[in-house]
């Protein structure tokens, strides 16, 4: 987020309460979820632990599950009420369960290198520091383990920012950053080969408060500093409403467009080699394969030759 909310609590609360309304309001979220998904069929082998963060209410760890039936997945979100909503979710008996664990994206309680996948849908955006955030994933992720995430851009909801700046001068609509800002903190975190691409969704709704109660009921509320304390004047809202009517459709609909980042990178496996300053590349006898092995031939064939040697001297 540009913005920065009051504090996470904040972030944290309005998630917890939407646990019961998320998943039949964030379709645009579940999609784009299955679609991330689908792009894990880029990895050669099955990841043994697999980390969710921001999981949610659990929808697509049991997704991810599925999917990796062998896998040890542990879903992850600041949300408690999400965490204990996706807890109760049933699933089959036969199948491995999902771990779920409330914590911050932004300071994991795992040890180096425990995730060969990290998945993260629709998170990203509610962190703080997205440089902080990589720098854990890549802390967490086993040498050659894999990072996919998506967030979303400047351009979401913008008919919505919009409306509203013709009506009051405070921050209604949270500010996302923009896609090249995400990869150069990739780079940054000195995740390996980024891929970074975009796509524009847009939905269309009967009516602007439709869409309102959509973003209320996924939690997604405007949790910016530079917000209006308090309820919003009724005055103020139908004045939005009426904004809107600009970007109202011949059909009648009302668009709302979400800019989709998509993005995925790893950890690249530590180089034991280096070059130092007079330019000679060294690498450590205990790094070069069979080394010792070769060295235990090689010691155990001198001592003979010292023993023959040794031999002749003494007759």
């Amino acid at each position: 987020m540009t913005d920065i909310p009051i504090k996470k609590s904040d972030i944290a609360r309005s998630f917890s309460l939407a646990a019961p309304t998320y998943d039949n309001a964030a379709f645009v979220q579940k999609e784009i979820g299955k679609r991330l998904i689908e792009r894990l069929d880029l990895l050669k082998t099955p990841p043994a632990r697999i980390l969710d963060g921001g999981a949610g209410t659990g929808y697509l760890t049991r997704l991810l599950q599925a999917k990796f039936p062998q896998s040890h997945i542990i879903g992850l979100d600041l949300a408690l009420g999400m965490m204990q909503f996706a807890k109760r979710k049933t699933w089959q008996v036969w199948k491995r369960q999902p771990t779920y664990l409330c914590a911050d994206l932004e300071c994991l309680p795992f040890t180096d290198q425990s995730f060969d996948l990290i998945f993260s849908n629709f998170s990203l955006q509610w962190c703080f520091s997205l440089p902080q955030v990589f720098a854990e994933f890549k802390r967490i992720l086993k040498p050659n383990g894999m990072l996919f995430f998506t967030t979303v851009g400047p351009q979401t909801l913008f008919e919505l920012r919009h409306s509203w700046q013709k009506v009051s001068p405070t921050t209604h609509v949270n500010n996302f950053l923009d896609m090249h800002d995400v990869g150069d903190f990739l780079h940054q975190a000195k995740l390996s080969d980024p891929v970074m691409d975009m796509e524009m969704i847009q939905v269309t709704y009967p009516h602007v408060k439709d869409l309102l109660h959509d973003l209320k009921a996924s939690g997604a509320r405007n949790m910016n500093f530079t917000r209006t304390q308090g309820c919003t004047p009724k005055q103020h809202l139908a004045q939005m409403i009426k904004a809107y009517a600009a970007f109202q459709r011949a059909d009648g609909l009302y668009p709302a467009t979400f800019e989709i980042i998509y993005g995925h990178a790893f950890r690249k496996a530590t180089a034991y080699h280096q070059r130092d300053s007079d330019g000679i590349v060294r690498i450590p006898g205990n790094k070069i394969p069979l080394a010792r092995k070769f060295l235990a031939k090689e010691i155990s064939g001198l001592k003979c030759v010292v023993a023959k040697i040794a031999s002749l001297f003494l007759f």
